[in-house]
């Protein structure tokens, strides 16, 4: 059963019991924990302290923080949320392939077929990127930076390469969200394209292509790394 902390390591020891208590299924995968504040009793400790702990246990994988929904198991052993990330960055890796042939293509066609709309909307993209880097706010950064490969894959005028994209969108926020919470470095510069966008508005569809074929590389590399720790 739970038992009161003594004050010294509070975080680690809250988070050696909720882990001990999964791993001996007093809590069940799929289960929610208890709110936040019976925890707080019944631990006997600050909020702040039970969330470091939580935030610490969805890290590793063994719960996962819904909103809405609460504070679920989602593994009943650290082996098991270890595997759980190993399959996540394989799909990581398969989510790169299918990004990288569509949006070659769609740099391509768009370095082809852009408007001078289609410029003034990626600049509105890069414009909203960097104020967001200025307010530190990570959302908006990538809401701004999605839109931006959306227009660049509506700048094709291919039609049908804009139906299969867009069901990636929401499969790239994800992407990015996981990236965040496997603690990948996060190259705002690095993500503003300011070379492709430079490409695609000179009508060079060679310099487009080789951009997103060093860019998707770049991701690969930060994945595999992150498989191979």
């Amino acid at each position: 059963m739970i038992r009161k902390t003594n004050r010294t390591q509070l975080v680690e020891q809250v988070a050696s019991q909720i882990e001990e208590l999964i791993e001996t299924g007093y809590w069940t995968v799929g289960e929610k924990i208890p709110p936040e504040m019976e925890l707080v009793e019944r631990f006997d400790v600050s909020r702040n302290t039970l969330r470091e702990a939580i935030r610490a246990l969805v890290h590793a994988g063994l719960l996962e923080t819904r909103q809405g929904s609460g504070t679920i198991v989602r593994s009943a052993n650290s082996l098991g949320a270890a595997l759980r990330r190993y399959i996540k960055k394989t799909a990581l890796l398969e989510t790169l392939d299918v990004r990288l042939a569509l949006e070659k293509q769609a740099a391509q066609l768009a370095a082809e077929h852009r408007s001078e709309s289609d410029l003034l909307t990626l600049e509105e993209c890069i414009k909203n990127c960097r104020k967001a880097v200025k307010n530190h706010n990570r959302e908006k950064f990538i809401a701004s930076d999605i839109r931006f490969h959306q227009t660049v894959v509506q700048s094709s005028k291919n039609q049908l390469l804009i139906d299969l994209y867009e069901p990636m969108v929401e499969i790239i926020y994800t992407f990015v969200e996981d990236l965040m919470a496997m603690d990948v470095p996060f190259k705002y510069e690095e993500e503003l394209h300011l070379e492709l966008f430079e490409a695609i508005q000179s009508h060079d569809k060679n310099a487009a292509a080789a951009y997103v074929d060093s860019y998707m590389e770049v991701l690969r590399k930060d994945v595999v790394e992150m498989m191979e720790d």
